[in-house]
């Protein structure tokens, strides 16, 4: 157990989302008070959690609920995970991840917390590139933003970079549940891009990265990656997946290149292991089999 969480105060926003979801249970194991806000009307209850109404896209809301919570630490989950290049996804992903998260920082500035803990991602440029979608835009302006506070106004912001994700509990449309769905069914599923190389870590894994961002000592300002250290190729994915699930039918893939132009990205597991004592412990072909069991 952490022991700097048990009758702690962490709030978590997106907590109805699939990070969100698991790191609340996670958080109540630990013993820490937790108060957990979604977007939407609130219609969850019991479990020992306090389940709040806040749009993290607007300041006056936000800094109510700091107000009200007095949280210890924060775990910003609340996200529009859409890596789709469309022009329409410009200024929502802009309000829903960049201004949502500036917000966060204000608050958590003016209020005091221990550690406040910001959403990467693996679309998010390095190095100067240029951004592949309006997600990746969002997410790299996002991190600007928690350089500036840390730098300007020693707001105690840390940025976890979550590689690619995968579990019980993901949504149903994306890669991994949708391709298990169809190979339950007998049909086959169809795969874009599938050539594309990335960093897959299982959700449990995340979350345990996620409980010691909160609270390691000496990484205010920085970045932590959470990641399995390899890349796989999307190919390579949902082969492994018919076999678990259904070996006669064939994928139907398709020819296109992968999305955007960001390079593969795989977790810098050493300096994750070194900032905060973290490495993975299941292995792709183990979270693929958990991930079958529970949606089968």
């Amino acid at each position: 157990m952490n022991p700097d969480l048990p009758d702690s105060v962490v709030l978590v926003t997106g907590a109805r989302g699939f990070l969100g979801a698991h790191l609340v249970r996670a958080l109540r194991l630990a013993g820490a008070r937790v108060v957990a806000t979604s977007r939407g009307q609130v219609d969850v209850a019991g479990g020992g959690v306090e389940w709040l109404s806040c749009d993290p896209a607007d300041l006056a809301a936000v800094q109510a609920l700091h107000r009200a919570v007095r949280p210890d630490y924060v775990a910003h989950l609340s996200s529009q995970a859409d890596g789709r290049r469309d022009l329409a996804l410009v200024v929502a992903t802009l309000h829903a991840e960049t201004v949502a998260a500036v917000n966060m920082l204000t608050a958590a500035a003016e209020h005091g917390v221990k550690r406040l803990v910001l959403p990467g991602s693996l679309d998010e440029p390095l190095s100067g590139a240029a951004p592949a979608s309006p997600y990746g835009a969002a997410k790299g302006a996002t991190r600007g933003y928690a350089q500036l506070f840390w730098n300007l106004y020693r707001t105690p912001v840390v940025t976890a970079r979550v590689m690619m994700a995968y579990g019980p509990g993901q949504p149903a449309w994306k890669l991994i549940p949708s391709t298990i769905a169809c190979f339950s069914r007998g049909e086959p599923p169809t795969v874009e891009s599938p050539d594309r190389l990335m960093d897959w870590v299982y959700v449990d894994d995340v979350v345990a990265g996620l409980v010691k961002i909160l609270t390691a000592p000496g990484i205010d300002g920085g970045r932590v990656d959470l990641g399995s250290g390899g890349l796989t190729s999307v190919r390579e994915i949902v082969g492994k997946l018919g076999r678990l699930v259904n070996p006669a039918v064939e994928p139907r893939y398709g020819v296109g290149t992968p999305r955007g132009s960001i390079e593969p990205q795989a977790a810098d597991l050493a300096g994750t292991a070194r900032q905060i004592g973290w490495s993975p412990l299941v292995s792709l072909d183990e979270g693929l089999r958990r991930t079958v069991a529970a949606l089968r």
